[in-house]
Parts: structure tokens; C-alpha cells; sequence
């Protein structure tokens, strides 16, 4: 890939959170339609291991077999993928990061091996590329890219979950020096039964919270049952305990006391594969919903013909495919970032830390964009198969407990709401992103006389949409701020209205992208879909204006006096004007497509 020269990369890519008060390009904005020929022989090879090698042994995988999921990985190294975002030095593949968001992708349907996946390739080997000296790197990574060691990433704790930086396991220096003694216990360690390489975090003096890599077999270091789960039998899930475990002090991993770094980086990046991964095992429950509408016969008809069917895989698909837009959206972000830090002379793995950083806010709503479509697609599956459903014959029932996980993993659903706030609002008064004016001139705009010009253009119905909700935010969001800048309000004791505003701000973000890529999608060779595409657009458009609306007011309403809150509410009905349309119609345009091709096909 050639990289553009960095003055021009910086002029077009936007800073994370910037969406806010931003407009991106159409030509910036990268689709996976756009997926070369190249990435799809990659796809191509994930889908048919995942179909030759994972969906065969499902049930064996849910009765956690011994060492079956060890050889799956195995097999998944001998192919490449463990380390496709690994550097080259230590026998990765080094893709980028588009074709490693491609994989994610199509490992979402790899049932309990996605979760063992995502938490080897992810919170496992990242923090030691991150943070690791280069002897750590040269010692772990070659095995862990091969799949001949595994990892797993010891955080949470019984009293330590959100908040994982009140951890009580501790690491005491011996008297020389060269060691640390770690005791303590930690829980909800995933690969935790097969791991060859923990990264462990620890309190050094009480208060120095701090990573460790700790190798299996470490003496006083014992594992638990199994943990017997909703959903995600097929992986493993145990408590580690610590008792005097002596840990080499080389084996630190990063600075003493700067462990909150790696905790959080490594989440960063984590957040967007599982927003990747949620949305591909969700278009393959889309499939089998398809598949068994067209094939349940009822009053001598495929059910996928009766509208309340329709309505469902409609829906189901909207939501996939916006989410989709988003998750390639991000990605491509990602790519330019890293290109553009490493024409700095960054290493390959600091690129890819500050990259994974400075989109952290996408990061977050991607995360939860993606596990609660999930949730919304799995629940409609079952319900589409009806008795059979709810049997545990079917791969929908399984489907529907393993997604569950989703909205806890990686910080909560609520937590990664917050998250994204506190971001936004950091970066603001760091000077990183510009809220003030844009958010003035928001204010400005409700002083005066609204415009009655007509827009024009195929879009520019759905172009004003996205630009008033980035409006209804700046306007909801900054009366906040100044509530609390005026001590009328503390934001952090007011989670309801951070929720309000979080969601705000993830819809905003959805829409947008699904914007550009239904705009880019009419320039390309898919003129019979651009009428579906459009539709789908435009359904998502029309219940995100009435879900934007809700949310300011019920947020204004929360923490604005009488005579701001009347001229904040004219401003939101001001900004919630998308015009109304048949949908109906247009969910039934969707499902259609997606009954003649007999499953997700965009």
C-alpha cells in the first residue's frame, strides 16, 4: 500500500471523537464492498475452516472436550491468522488492518473458538507487543503466533470488576531484587483451563498497580473449576489463584506502577474486535433465521412470506448492516492512523497503540452498538423458529445464550457509555477536540429563524438528518456542561443523562456511516441493490430521529430549569425533522432481498 505523504494523511483524517463536529468524505470513508481480491481469498479461508473444522465439533466444544480447542487454535496458527496482526519479525503476517477486521469479521461465527480467538489474539498478545521489551517479545510471541502457547489476561477480581484498578492481589519484591512474590486471586479468566502465558495485573507497595507475565506452571499458581455459564460453555472460564508465586523481575511487563496503560490499551482495541466479531456472528444468525423462514411451512406457506417475518429480518438486517458500516469505517481509521505514526519512525507496535487510542471513543461505540444488535438478532432468530428455538437442537438456542457475554465483556454496556462521555469531554478541555464553537454556534442557530429552503439532492433529506443529530448532541450535551460549570449539576452523579446523551452520540455515529457507505455504494456496479440500500438507510434514519428526540428530551428534562428547557425542546424538534416514510414498504423491499438470496447477502 502506498502511504500518502503525512501532511496530506493529516488533512483528511479525522481525530477520534471529531465526528462530532465533522463532516467525513465519501471518498475518506472505507466500505467493505471495497475488500480486494486478495482479502476476499482470506475471507474465503476463514468461512470454510469455520465450516470444515468449528461447526462439525460444536458440541464437542461445548462439553469443553480435552485439548479440542487447543488443536482448533493450533490449526487457526498453522494458517496465519493467530498473527496476521503480528510483526513480521517474530513470524506474524503483519496485514493490515482492514483484512485483520476482515478476519474478526468471519471469526464472529466461530461460536466458543471466537471467544478463545479474540481473547488470545487480543487482551493476550497485545499487551506484550504494547508494552513488552524486546526479549519478552522475541521469548512469547513466536509461540503465541504459532498457537504452540496460549494466553489469557488476569484482571477482574471477586471485589474488582468496572472498577479494576482497586485490585488486592499483590507482588512483593524479594530482598534482592529479582523477584516478585504474587498472592492474590483473580476470576472470569478466559483460556485460563489451556493457557501457556498469563498477563497478570498486581498492586506493588499497596498502591503501584502493575502487569506481570506469568508463565503456566508457576509454582503456588492453581486454577479452579470450570465455571459453569449462561452462554460460552465452550470456552473456558476459571478463577487463578496466587499463593507466594515467585515471578522473575524481568518479567515485569511495562513500568512498575503504569499497569492502568496496559489495562486500558489492550481494552481499547479488544472493544473494537468484539464490535467487529458480535456483527459477524450476528449476520450468520440472520442466515439461519432466513433459512428456516423459508423453509417452516405454516397455512401452506414459507413463513418469510407473512409480514410480521418480514419485519424481523428486515430489522435484522438494518441494524447488521449499519453496524457493519461503522465497524469499516473505524478500521480504515485505524489503518490511516497507524500508517501515519509509523512514517513518524513509531515501531509497529507503538503505531498501533496510539491508533488504537486515539479512536477509543469509536472504539467504546462500537462495542456496544455491535453486542446489542447481536442481542436484537439472536432474540428474533429464536423467535422466527419458535418452538424449536427454544431446543437445544437448533444452533439458535445456543446462539442466543452465548451472546449474551457480549454486553459485559470488555466493560460493560454502561461503562463504555460513560466512557465515551468522559472522553469526549477530556479531550475537550485538553484543547484536542473543539466542542465550544461548535456548540455556541448551535445556540446561535436557535436564536434565529429557522431556514425554509428545500434541500436538494438524492441525500440531502438524510445528508441535514445526520447534521442535526451531531447538533442535538453538541446542544444536550453542552447545556450539561454548563449546568455543571455553573454548579448547578455534577454529571458524574447524573448516569441516566450520560446514558441519554451516550446513545445520542452512538447513533449519530451509526447513521453516519451508514450515510456514506449508501453514497459510495451508488457509484459502484450494484445498481439493482441501491434501492435496498437506500431503503435501509432510510428506516435506520427514521427510527434513530424519534430515538434522538426521546433521548434529549428526556435528558433535558432531567437537569434544566423551566425557561432554558422550553427553548432546548423547540431546538430538538427543530433538529429531529427527518421526514416520515412508509416503512412498511421499505422493510418489505428488505426482506424480499433477503428471501430470494436465502440469507444475508449485503
Amino acid at each position: 500500500m502506498t502511504k500518502m505523504p503525512e501532511t496530506n494523511v493529516e488533512s483528511k483524517l479525522l481525530k477520534g471523537g471529531e465526528f462530532l463536529i465533522k463532516d467525513s468524505k465519501i471518498e475518506d470513508t472505507f466500505i467493505p464492498e471495497e475488500l480486494n481480491e486478495e482479502q476476499l481469498m482470506i475471507k474465503d479461508t476463514v468461512e470454510e475452516f469455520i465450516k470444515n473444522e468449528v461447526k462439525p465439533v460444536d458440541k464437542r466444544l461445548e462439553k469443553q472436550e480435552d485439548g479440542l480447542m487447543v488443536s482448533l487454535l493450533e490449526k487457526v496458527g498453522d494458517l496465519g491468522l493467530l498473527g496476521s496482526h503480528m510483526p513480521e519479525q517474530f513470524g506474524g503476517m503483519q496485514l493490515d488492518t482492514n483484512t485483520n477486521t476482515l478476519i474478526c469479521d468471519k471469526m464472529g461465527n466461530g461460536g466458543a473458538l471466537s471467544v478463545a480467538f479474540s481473547a488470545h489474539t487480543g487482551i493476550g498478545m497485545l499487551p506484550i507487543l504494547y508494552f513488552g521489551t524486546t526479549e519478552q517479545k522475541e521469548k512469547y510471541l513466536p509461540g503465541l503466533i504459532s498457537g504452540k502457547l496460549r494466553a489469557s489476561y488476569c484482571l477482574t477480581e471477586p471485589s474488582s470488576g468496572s472498577d479494576a484498578l482497586s485490585a488486592k492481589t499483590t507482588a512483593m519484591p524479594t530482598e534482592d531484587g529479582k523477584h516478585y512474590v504474587i498472592n492474590g486471586q483473580k476470576m472470569w479468566i478466559t483460556n485460563a483451563g489451556f493457557a501457556s502465558v498469563f498477563i497478570v495485573f498486581a498492586q506493588i507497595d499497596g498502591d503501584k498497580f502493575t502487569g506481570f507475565i506469568v508463565e503456566k506452571g508457576a509454582e503456588g499458581m492453581t486454577l479452579g473449576a470450570e465455571e459453569d455459564k449462561l452462554g460460552i460453555k465452550g470456552s473456558s472460564t476459571r478463577q487463578v489463584f496466587f499463593e507466594n508465586v515467585k515471578v522473575p523481575a524481568e518479567n515485569i511487563l511495562g513500568e512498575i506502577g503504569k499497569g492502568h496503560l496496559i489495562a486500558f490499551n489492550a481494552l481499547n482495541i479488544g472493544r473494537f474486535k468484539l464490535g467487529v466479531m458480535t456483527n459477524g456472528g450476528a449476520k450468520a444468525s440472520c442466515t439461519e433465521a432466513i433459512q428456516y423462514a423459508n423453509e417452516r411451512i405454516q397455512f401452506k406457506k414459507p413463513i418469510s412470506n407473512f409480514g410480521a417475518i418480514q419485519y424481523k429480518l428486515a430489522e435484522q438486517a438494518i441494524r447488521n448492516f449499519a453496524v457493519e458500516s461503522a465497524n469499516y469505517r473505524v478500521s480504515n481509521l485505524l489503518q490511516e492512523k497507524k500508517d501515519q505514526l509509523l512514517a513518524t519512525g513509531l515501531s509497529f507496535g507503538d503505531a498501533k497503540l496510539q491508533a488504537a487510542e486515539e479512536y477509543a471513543i469509536e472504539c467504546s461505540i462500537l462495542k456496544v452498538a455491535g453486542s446489542e444488535a447481536l442481542d436484537y438478532t439472536v432474540d428474533e432468530t429464536v423467535q422466527i423458529h419458535g418452538g424449536l428455538g427454544f431446543s437445544e437442537e437448533m444452533n439458535a438456542a445456543r446462539a442466543y445464550r452465548d451472546a449474551r457475554i457480549n454486553r459485559i465483556f470488555e466493560g460493560t454496556n454502561e461503562i463504555n457509555r460513560m466512557l465515551m462521555i468522559d472522553l469526549v469531554f477530556r479531550k475537550a478541555f485538553r484543547g484536542k477536540l473543539d466542542l465550544v464553537n461548535p456548540a455556541w454556534a448551535v445556540q446561535k442557530e436557535l436564536a434565529s429563524m429557522p431556514s425554509f429552503e428545500k434541500e436538494e439532492g438524492k441525500y440531502a433529506a438524510e445528508i441535514k438528518a445526520v447534521k442535526d443529530f451531531k447538533k442535538m448532541v453538541l446542544m444536550v450535551a453542552g447545556s450539561a456542561a454548563k449546568m455543571q460549570m455553573d454548579g448547578k449539576m455534577k454529571m458524574k452523579e447524573e448516569q441516566e443523562v450520560l446514558m441519554n446523551i451516550a446513545d445520542m452520540m452512538i447513533d449519530t455515529f451509526i447513521a453516519e456511516s451508514t450515510l456514506l457507505r449508501v453514497m459510495k455504494l451508488e457509484g459502484t456496479d450494484k445498481p439493482n441493490d441501491q434501492e435496498v440500500y437506500d431503503a435501509m438507510l432510510k428506516v435506520y434514519l427514521t427510527d434513530a430521529n424519534t430515538r434522538m428526540y426521546k433521548n434529549a428530551q428526556d435528558a433535558l428534562c432531567a437537569f434544566a430549569d423551566e425557561a432554558l428547557l422550553k427553548t432546548m425542546l423547540m431546538g430538538a424538534k427543530r433538529f429531529s425533522k427527518y421526514p416520515p416514510m412508509n416503512v412498511v414498504k421499505a422493510r418489505r423491499l428488505i426482506a424480499s432481498k433477503l428471501i430470494a438470496a436465502n440469507k444475508y447477502c449485503f
